[in-house]
């Protein structure tokens, strides 16, 4: 019984030892998706998300709201440099209720995208076709 209880804690402990940095690891791996979305590389950027998905078991929604490029986020920015693929892929790979609402700043994607005369963006047609 005494054996039971000396392993069950070993186990317990070895686990929280490994999981620890696996989460600090996140940011590292998320490290250049801001310069993937301005190259509009949308391979990599399907490669990134993706290892980020088995590595750590997150999706786009998970960290989109945490990542900022240049005080923007990951949509904004495709807009801003014109990166169709990548943005029109994070636009598909979100989920409805996220794409329509308030982000940092308080105004929707399509709001700012509105005030900053980008409503002509084939990504704006894509999110507008979404929501």
């Amino acid at each position: 019984m005494l054996k039971i209880v000396k392993t069950s804690i070993a186990i317990a402990a070895t686990a929280t030892v490994f999981a620890t940095p696996a989460h600090a690891d996140v940011a590292e791996a998320l490290q250049n998706i801001c310069t993937i979305v301005k190259a509009d590389d949308k391979g990599e950027l399907r490669k990134k998300m993706k290892r980020v998905q088995s590595d750590y078991r997150l999706k786009l929604q998970d960290y989109y709201s945490g990542i900022s490029c240049g005080g923007n986020s990951l949509i904004r920015t495709a807009m801003l440099n014109d990166a169709v693929e990548t943005g029109t892929l994070m636009v598909k790979k979100m989920p409805k209720s996220d794409l329509s609402a308030p982000e940092q700043d308080g105004k929707t994607v399509v709001a700012w995208a509105s005030e900053n005369g980008l409503t002509s963006s084939p990504i704006v047609a894509v999110l507008n076709d979404r929501i």
